[in-house]
C-alpha cells in the first residue's frame, strides 16, 4: 500500500495534503483497499460550508460495506470533487489524485498536530490489520 510522506493522514483513513491555506480530502490507499470496489460517492458537505473536525462530510459505498467521510480538521468547503458522482472508481484506482473529495480552506492550523504522517499511518493500517 502506498502512504505518500507530502501528506498528513486521520485515524478515519482520510488524506490531506496542505497548499497554503487550502487543504485537500481524500481517501487513503489503505481505506479503498478495505473498501474493494467503491460504486458510489456522495458529498453532503457544500461549498460555503464550515465544518468541525470529524464532523462527516459524505459517504462512500462499495460492494463490501459503507462509510462515513470525515473532516481531518476543521474548514470551509471551496470545492467538491464533482468527477466521483459519475466515477466513484477513482477513489481505487486513484486515490491520491483523480479522487480527492473535497478542498477546503483551514480555520484552525493547530489541528494538524493532531494528523499522521506517512510512517505513523502506515504503522496504524498494520496494527489494524492483525
Amino acid at each position: 500500500m502506498e502512504f505518500p510522506a507530502d501528506l498528513k493522514y486521520a485515524e478515519s483513513d482520510e488524506w490531506i495534503r496542505v497548499d497554503d491555506n487550502i487543504a485537500t480530502v481524500g481517501l487513503t490507499d489503505y481505506a479503498q483497499d478495505q473498501l474493494s470496489d467503491v460504486v458510489y460517492v456522495e458529498v453532503t458537505a457544500e461549498v460555503g460550508d464550515t465544518l468541525a473536525k470529524e464532523e462527516a462530510f459524505g459517504t462512500v459505498e462499495s460492494v463490501k460495506a459503507a462509510s462515513d467521510m470525515y473532516m481531518p480538521i476543521s474548514g470551509k468547503i471551496t470545492a467538491v470533487n464533482e468527477a466521483l458522482v459519475d466515477t466513484p472508481e477513482l477513489v481505487n484506482s486513484d486515490p491520491y489524485g483523480k479522487a480527492w473529495v473535497v478542498k477546503f480552506e483551514i480555520t484552525d492550523p493547530d489541528e494538524l498536530d493532531g494528523t499522521m504522517d506517512a510512517a505513523g499511518y502506515g504503522k496504524y493500517s498494520k496494527e489494524r490489520e492483525s
